[in-house]
């Protein structure tokens, strides 16, 4: 067996990502580390078996990076009788979490539109942000071509804590951070073994094992203040395959279960926007004044509603209306006059 790496034929980026991704949607029990680096397109070409693969190993772990940042859930699992030991450390990607519905494709021209609103025109070359967005795309299928000039997309900053949970999760780390729920007035420390860093409903959320608690917890990564700080004396208890399911699972049973009725006032900004996400009985979007919407957390959906004022008033539930009353009496009293409140 050779112990050089391959001649260098360069590997672009996207070839090596999307090659990574085909590699772990494809395997079921999932690959370790020493798998992917000797096999998968754009890193076997440097691997040295029985060699020194430091840079190759970082390398892999900026990929992983970008991959979360991809909006693509990366598992990792432990060896049962070995649990802890990183070497043997298992990566996969979920078919289910990562598969279009069933109902939905798109056709060789939509994709290229898809392409074409994710390219972005910087100095003659595509910039980092783009190369990402047309990586996920030609994973669903698109045909590679050559880029196609285009209008920047809106990009969302991921949350300061997104990182160091996933780097945690991959390491088996238990972590510490401080969390500021809605009403209290300030934040208090958890310890928290991460199990799954998943996307629902455009916010991205920590599933792990509160160890206060001993029990699984979901937590809001926006309400994490300050740095995430690994544990190193504390060992994380083991956790199954499937925490990323299991999360987003708990997440759409809440959502379900959470209802909530306004009315809207017709042609306002708040019957546009609002009437894209509410549905009727029969699951078809509604276009009455009056809407119902599903929601995980009813204090953000109280931001949401009481920034469109009075184009929106709340039937129910009564925790839901007092919170949006109270969080307009506020903004009331906030900007009254001087002479108003001596």
């Amino acid at each position: 067996m050779s112990t050089t790496p391959e001649p260098i034929n360069r590997v672009t980026v996207e070839e090596r990502l999307f090659s990574l991704v085909l590699a772990l949607i494809a395997t079921e029990i999932g690959l370790t580390k020493a798998d992917i680096l000797s096999t998968v397109q754009g890193y076997r070409q440097r691997y040295v078996h029985s060699g020194d693969n430091a840079s190759l190993e970082r390398q892999f772990e900026r990929d992983k990076d970008d991959i979360r940042e991809l909006g693509i859930p990366l598992e990792t699992v432990e060896q049962p009788d070995d649990p802890g030991n990183n070497r043997y450390l298992r990566y996969r990607i979920p078919k289910g979490l990562y598969e279009l519905p069933t109902d939905v494709s798109f056709s060789g021209d939509e994709l290229m539109l898809l392409k074409l609103a994710a390219t972005v025109w910087r100095e003659g070359s595509l910039s980092a942000e783009s190369r990402r967005a047309l990586t996920k795309l030609n994973a669903l299928g698109g045909a590679d071509g050559d880029p196609v000039l285009g209008y920047a997309p809106t990009l969302r900053v991921r949350d300061a804590s997104f990182e160091p949970l996933s780097k945690a999760m991959d390491r088996a780390h238990v972590v510490s951070f401080l969390y500021l729920k809605p009403g209290e007035a300030a934040p208090r420390r958890r310890q928290v073994a991460p199990r799954a860093v998943v996307q629902h409903e455009s916010r991205w959320h920590l599933f792990g094992t509160d160890l206060d608690a001993g029990a699984t917890r979901t937590f809001l990564l926006s309400r994490i203040v300050g740095p995430v700080v690994v544990l190193p004396d504390l060992v994380a208890p083991e956790s199954g395959p499937d925490a990323g399911q299991t999360a987003l699972a708990e997440l759409d049973a809440l959502s379900a279960a959470n209802v909530a009725e306004i009315e809207v006032l017709p042609g306002s900004d708040a019957a546009v926007r609002l009437g894209k996400r509410a549905a009727d009985a029969s699951g078809g979007a509604q276009s009455t004044a009056a809407l119902v919407l599903h929601y995980t957390d009813l204090n953000i959906l109280a931001d949401e509603l009481s920034g469109f004022g009075p184009e929106v008033l709340v039937l129910s539930p009564p925790a839901l209306r007092d919170a949006v009353l109270d969080r307009l009496l506020r903004v009331r009293d906030a900007h009254e006059p001087l002479e108003v409140r001596s």
